[in-house]
């Protein structure tokens, strides 16, 4: 028998379990609970970890099955939070048992997404956050150096040593300022003020830095999910890359759940819709469904007129929708495109109105 499902199962209990594992950890710490509510605590630290151990073990049978691929840092993950808690209550007093739970605080970013895209922003600004770093590190060493030569004579008890100047720096170049260490001359305060002022810039680079990072990779994301939507559409697969750049660009890609409305009778129409994988349905007298490859809802966009009939998700579709802005831009982009588009829109308007002179079948 398969273990996907089992294991489907489990993976969202990794944040669901460890919540109240930690919490149940954290409560342990309370030197005032009674011992029946530790009881209670431990023994939910321990179906929680009963859990973990069900799911190292489906993993564990997954490797066998040969599909090994990705999932190390995964398997460490699971071994680690079984382990962990186990030595602790094998060989740990039994007051600190407990904080060795601590080790599920893992569990949560063992599906996370975010970590991969966050070690290739890393990767990707290294030099400029090198950079930036370096300034952080001379500024400080000179801003403690002044500090120490300003302040010295006035406070030694907090002055006293480039060391002791460094715990001021730092606190200032952060602007976080405790207040538990200020400069008592007016030299001292003007390096204070400009301090602060440097350390908005400084944090603000790396800011920045993070945050462009982070917008470029998830732009390169997008848009090499969204190519590889638009080549599976036959209507584009015979354009130049330039034009195809250009129709990525233009294109969103949406996943729509089955059974849910794309879009209804007699709303004003602002976009069109590719099928990339899945059907869609239309309601007309004759229910018509359309495939891969298909296209709908050009109609309001080439004449104006409001939706003629609702389509919806007869399965689970994945959409590439196209505003009107943009299709105007195909078609001046791609006339042939846009020729192909406007025929099978005529043909389905015709064939509609064989069918019934009131009901279109192009939404």
């Amino acid at each position: 028998m398969s273990v996907m499902p089992f294991l489907r199962i489990y993976a969202p209990l990794n944040a669901v379990l460890a919540a109240p594992g930690l919490l149940a950890m954290a409560a342990l710490t309370i030197p005032d609970m009674s011992g029946r509510s530790r009881l209670a605590l431990a023994a939910l630290l321990a179906v929680i970890w009963g859990a973990y151990l069900l799911q190292l073990g489906a993993t564990l049978l997954k490797r066998r099955t040969g599909d090994l691929r990705d999932r190390t840092p995964k398997i460490a993950i699971d071994v680690l939070a079984v382990l962990v808690p186990l030595a602790a209550f094998l060989l740990v007093g039994t007051p600190d048992r407990g904080l060795y739970c601590a080790v599920w605080l893992l569990k949560p970013l063992r599906d996370s997404t975010f970590f991969p895209v966050l070690g290739r922003v890393l990767a990707n600004e290294a030099r400029n956050l090198i950079g930036v770093t370096t300034l952080f590190g001379v500024v400080l060493f000179a801003v403690a150096l002044a500090a120490y030569v300003i302040e010295r004579d006035i406070q030694p008890e907090k002055f006293g040593s480039i060391p002791q100047a460094m715990w001021w720096a730092v606190v200032t170049l952060s602007t976080t300022g405790y207040g538990d260490t200020i400069p008592q001359s007016f030299a001292g305060r003007v390096l204070a003020g400009a301090v602060m002022m440097s350390g908005i810039g400084i944090f603000g680079l790396w800011a920045g830095i993070l945050a462009t990072g982070f917008y470029q990779e998830v732009r390169r994301g997008d848009f090499v999910r969204n190519w590889q939507l638009v080549a599976a559409v036959p209507l584009f697969q015979k354009l130049g890359p330039a034009v195809l750049v250009e129709i990525v660009r233009a294109l969103r890609a949406r996943t729509v759940p089955a059974g849910a409305v794309i879009c209804r009778i007699g709303e004003a129409g602002d976009q069109m819709f590719f099928v990339v994988e899945g059907r869609v349905s239309v309601a007309t007298p004759n229910p018509v469904e359309l495939g891969p490859g298909a296209f709908f809802g050009e109609m309001a966009l080439i004449n104006g007129e409001p939706r003629s009939a609702t389509v919806s998700a007869a399965t689970v579709v994945s959409l590439l929708s196209l505003h009107s802005a943009d299709f105007q831009m195909l078609c001046g982009s791609s006339p042939e495109i846009a020729e192909i588009i406007r025929k099978t829109a005529l043909e389905r308007r015709g064939a509609a109105q064989r069918n019934s002179p009131s009901t279109d079948l192009e939404p």
